[in-house]
């Protein structure tokens, strides 16, 4: 699995290449974001500039192998190499060194971000039981972070060999100067935020 899925991380992109969310954002997107915020130029437009998906593995201070699965999971969710993430201090209590391995990270620009972006709206997020709408909570600073609580979801993993549930946070970080800026960025994106009930 392992190695499939470093291999599909390296995949080249053919010349030319545009994914659709990237045609969308251009063609639709930002006529609608100018006629709502009344922007004067399309610069004004927040833009999506890159994706960052942790995955965070608390039991990896006692099996560095949680580690490398929560890194070979990633890359396979993504198509592209994860890396893993260490504790940037000690705490006692959670038995945790710093430069510890704790987790694997992506960060996703350009035609990958679309492509996952796509993935996560179309195939990913309607795989969830009972599924209902996102929060939409920015965090002030024009990025929002989406927390799943399974990586079973994405359809990229087999199942059979999960040795153990993780979860995930998904940022998604743009140029928006507010939150409504992010919201209505996103939400036009297709994020499927829950219904507002006025």
């Amino acid at each position: 699995m392992a190695k499939k899925a470093a291999e599909a991380a390296e995949q080249v992109v053919p010349a030319g290449y545009v994914p659709s969310l990237c045609k969308t954002y251009k063609e639709e997107i930002v006529p609608q974001l100018m006629k709502q915020f009344g922007y004067s130029s399309v610069m004004q437009c927040p833009k999506l500039t890159k994706i960052t998906i942790n995955e965070g593995v608390g039991d990896a201070t006692g099996d560095k192998k949680l580690v490398e699965v929560a890194q070979q999971e990633l890359t396979a969710i993504t198509g592209q190499k994860a890396v893993v993430t260490t504790s940037r201090k000690d705490i006692s209590n959670f038995k945790l060194r710093k430069g510890m391995p704790i987790g694997a990270k992506v960060t996703l620009r350009n035609v990958k971000m679309y492509e996952f972006l796509e993935r996560l709206i179309r195939i990913t997020l309607p795989r969830i039981r009972d599924f209902n709408g996102i929060a939409e909570k920015m965090d002030g600073q024009g990025n929002y972070t989406l927390g799943i609580k399974e990586q079973i979801i994405f359809p990229e993993i087999d199942i059979e060999k999960i040795t153990k549930i993780l979860g995930m946070e998904i940022t998604f970080v743009t140029t928006a100067k507010t939150d409504e800026e992010c919201y209505a960025l996103l939400k036009a994106f297709g994020l499927p935020f829950k219904k507002h009930n006025n």
